[in-house]
């Protein structure tokens, strides 16, 4: 299929979303649809709690917040393990941060931004709760839509060298990526989606690469207690669109851990990026080789 097409199927699917589906279709979730709801509950005719959060690990999971509700995420990776012990495995790093402020108004619609310190990359998105699994099977999935833009403000490194600066036009600086997420609550303790994935690159190192490249991601949950969960995602890369280097499918496993209005999130991954823009092209290190590392997700969720 050509790349054209590809893009303009992802457009459609987003603005069909957007003018076709009914709002009042859908019950919404008080707060998360998860956070700091009780699964022991009364059953409800739409599932509940599929993820408990809006991330796995990094992949965006199929939740969007509740009504009225704001979240404050920090995220976190440490260095290698295989950079050794005078490096305190990785603790000492280098490390990647990022911070990000997440709204939804009306529990499905959603919006966010956000700042990483690798690229020193600033990022927006929105992600819109299309179809949602229902308790009886009448609906046996959900389905979530996702669209973000990103803007490296890092400074061309051989500025000086080349005399050149790559990033003279704003239009470098940027990326994109979109996914469909299909997602379903197996039982109490089992949840897993599948999501194909775009990114594109306005810019890219080397002639030879591709600007667009796709994915297959996948991810899953397992309940072990009513506030501990395990997780893993799983991406994988559907073209070769670089060669001038190898880099390796994003992997990650992890625990989820409930503490009232916070949801800590612990994991070992391949990925140091942690948007997604850099997490599924350019993971430059594998579990191979050890070249995995410690992180962590903070959440904060408050209704206002």
């Amino acid at each position: 299929m050509k790349t054209t097409l590809l893009k303009k199927i992802f457009a459609s699917c987003f603005l069909l979303s957007l003018l076709n589906v009914p709002f009042s279709a859908m019950a919404q979730d008080d707060l998360l649809g998860t956070i700091q709801e009780d699964e022991s509950e009364a059953k409800k005719d739409f599932v509940q709690a599929t993820f408990k959060g809006t991330r796995v690990i990094n992949f965006q999971t199929s939740e969007v917040l509740g009504k009225r509700t704001l979240d404050f995420r920090i995220s976190h990776r440490f260095g290698e393990f295989n950079s050794g012990s005078e490096n305190a495995y990785g603790l000492d790093g280098p490390a990647s941060i990022r911070l990000g402020l997440e709204y939804s108004y009306d529990g499905r619609l959603m919006a966010g931004f956000g700042r990483s310190s690798y690229q020193k990359q600033l990022d927006g998105f929105i992600k819109f709760r299309w179809l949602r699994q229902t308790e009886n099977n009448s609906m046996p999935i959900s389905l979530t839509l996702f669209t973000s833009a990103y803007a490296t403000m890092q400074k061309d490194p051989n500025k000086a060298s080349t005399g050149f600066d790559k990033y003279e036009n704003f239009s470098s600086r940027m990326s994109f990526v979109h996914q469909v997420i299909v997602a379903r609550k197996f039982s109490p303790s089992i949840s897993a989606q599948i999501a194909p994935v775009m990114v594109h690159y306005n810019l890219v190192d080397e002639f030879t690469d591709l600007n667009d490249m796709f994915f297959i991601a996948a991810a899953g949950r397992v309940k072990i207690t009513k506030r501990l969960a395990i997780t893993a995602e799983y991406a994988y890369n559907l073209r070769d669109y670089t060669k001038t280097k190898d880099y390796f499918n994003p992997l990650g496993i992890g625990i989820d851990i409930e503490t009232g209005g916070h949801v800590f999130q612990m994991h070992v991954t391949n990925a140091f990026g942690i948007a997604d823009n850099q997490f599924y092209p350019y993971n430059t290190t594998s579990w191979k080789d050890n070249g995995i590392r410690l992180g962590f997700n903070v959440s904060r969720v408050f209704t206002l």
